[in-house]
């Protein structure tokens, strides 16, 4: 069923609507993921179709990087800011959202952590304290 999602980058200069299927949402732990968030993980939702997407504002801000020796992979992101934005991937006639730029609920739970044997050792655990907030001063 059809859906529409809105978000922006922290600046607030690049705005996106995306409307189409959501087709999944993963944690990604490649090397490649890890590495263009600065995380332990990226989280990604997917809808189709690539064409699904309108930038409602600064679409001039967008910059992208494509890793040299990849296939597919690349990197979108606010030249402003540097927070990653949408891909539109049209060999997968899909549109790859990074699920922290959303500003509207995501119409999928997250589904599957990918890529788990690369993942940082330090990435995940769940022996961690949770805090609503900051910890508590020491």
């Amino acid at each position: 069923m059809p859906s529409t999602v809105r978000g922006r980058c922290l600046c607030g200069g690049v705005q996106y609507e995306v409307t189409g299927n959501p087709l999944r949402f993963y944690h990604c732990h490649c090397g490649r993921c890890r590495k263009s968030s600065g995380t332990g993980h990226t989280s990604n939702l997917m809808m189709a179709p690539h064409t699904g997407i309108t930038w409602m504002q600064g679409e001039s801000l967008l910059k992208r990087y494509k890793v040299p020796e990849a296939e597919r992979f690349f990197n979108c992101f606010c030249g402003e800011c540097g927070s990653p934005m949408p891909r539109v991937i049209p060999e997968l006639q899909a549109v790859l959202i990074p699920a922290g730029t959303l500003d509207s609920p995501s119409p999928l739970p997250a589904q599957a952590r990918i890529f788990w044997d690369s993942r940082a050792e330090w990435s995940c655990s769940d022996d961690l304290p949770v805090y609503p907030e900051y910890p508590p001063a020491q």
